[in-house]
């Protein structure tokens, strides 16, 4: 079973249920003093108990795309079918705005090879939400919150 499937049915089941940076001053820089940086969460599941995320960011907003790197796994709490781990890698850029909100900071995150594309909006300096390719976030969005570690 394909991680983009489920996250794209939680996505709608989320919604159903209810590359340049703006100036540096607007917002605040994504800190990444480490050489990586990690967010975690579970992410709802039509099919099971919860999908748990990892993505691991590395490189910082002003390095070069080819240093900007990002690693994700996707888990599956009590599937019926049992799946394998997904895993994907690839490199992120870093967008300015949303549907809503001008100034708000989305990182798209694009696996090497096959693989859905993936947004996340920039909540805070320690909370990343997966939002939709329009950059439009969802009804339940704090369900489609991951912490960083």
């Amino acid at each position: 079973m394909q991680v983009r499937t489920l996250l794209a049915g939680s996505a709608m089941l989320a919604f159903l249920a209810g590359c340049a940076a703006g100036p540096a001053d607007d917002r605040a820089d994504m800190a990444m003093d480490d050489a990586e940086v990690v967010y975690q969460g579970t992410l709802p599941c039509r099919n099971c108990a919860g999908i748990d995320l990892s993505v691991n960011l590395r490189g910082d907003e002003q390095a070069a795309l080819e240093e900007r790197t990002f690693d994700l796994r996707a888990s599956y709490r009590d599937h019926p079918q049992d799946p394998p781990d997904e895993e994907y890698a690839g490199n992120w850029e870093v967008l300015s705005g949303t549907a809503v909100d001008p100034d708000a900071t989305v990182y798209e995150l694009t696996p090497d090879g096959e693989g859905q594309i993936y947004y996340f909006l920039r909540v805070d300096d320690r909370t990343l939400e997966l939002i939709d390719p329009q950059r439009r976030r969802f009804q339940n969005n704090e369900a489609l919150q991951l912490q960083r570690q």
